[in-house]
């Protein structure tokens, strides 16, 4: 039975981050997903959340939780710790710089989103499109250069995993040329990551 409601969008990559987390850690039985839309002024994810933000998570006490790195570090803490956030100083700073790494690759991607969302074409500022994207190739670089574990389904590998997906869905940049080693990760990724077709955005 569930006790926590995960106030989410089926598209968002941020709220997909803890659909993952909680499918790893077998916590997925206790959260109910309820869809949310950050731009109805009349949702109560305002009032649940004062950024009216997605993901938002609402505990059995009433209180809530945001955003998506303190989220899954309490579905870790709920799992026990050390699942998806090693204690070990060494390995937990490298899954948080990785975790890092995805979430800014989500935070261009959605500001470049964004731009293209609410301009009309001619107004939209390559400039700043461009801007967002340089930040995203450079991350994507690193990532080609050092992709992550094939073992290990951490933070890290979750924000990366979800940020691949978010630019298939969004924006449909060619990120797999010249990136083979990353391209082939996020295959494998895909195949071992329990709940990741299901969390798919469509």
């Amino acid at each position: 039975m569930s006790d926590m409601i995960l106030r989410a969008s089926l598209t968002s990559p941020f709220g997909r981050k803890p659909r993952l987390a909680a499918a790893v850690l077998g916590l997925a039985g206790r959260i109910e997903v309820v869809v949310a839309d950050t731009f109805n002024d009349h949702d109560s994810l305002r009032a649940q959340n004062p950024l009216g933000k997605v993901p938002t998570l609402l505990l059995a006490d009433g209180s809530a939780l945001y955003d998506s790195r303190v989220i899954l570090e309490y579905f870790d803490y709920l799992a026990g710790g050390d699942r998806i956030i090693p204690v070990e100083p060494a390995a937990r700073f490298a899954a948080l710089k990785l975790q890092a790494i995805g979430d800014g690759i989500l935070d261009a991607g959605v500001l470049r989103r964004l731009e293209t969302m609410f301009r009309d074409e001619p107004l939209w500022s390559r400039r700043w499109l461009g801007y967002q994207a340089g930040k995203m190739n450079r991350a994507l670089d690193v990532l080609e250069a050092a992709p992550p574990s094939e073992t290990d389904i951490l933070v890290g590998e979750i924000a990366v995993a979800c940020g691949l997906g978010f630019i298939d869905f969004r924006l449909g940049d060619d990120w797999r040329a010249g990136r083979p080693r990353l391209a082939g990760w996020f295959e494998r990724f895909g195949a071992r990551c329990p709940g990741f077709v299901e969390s798919m955005p469509r």
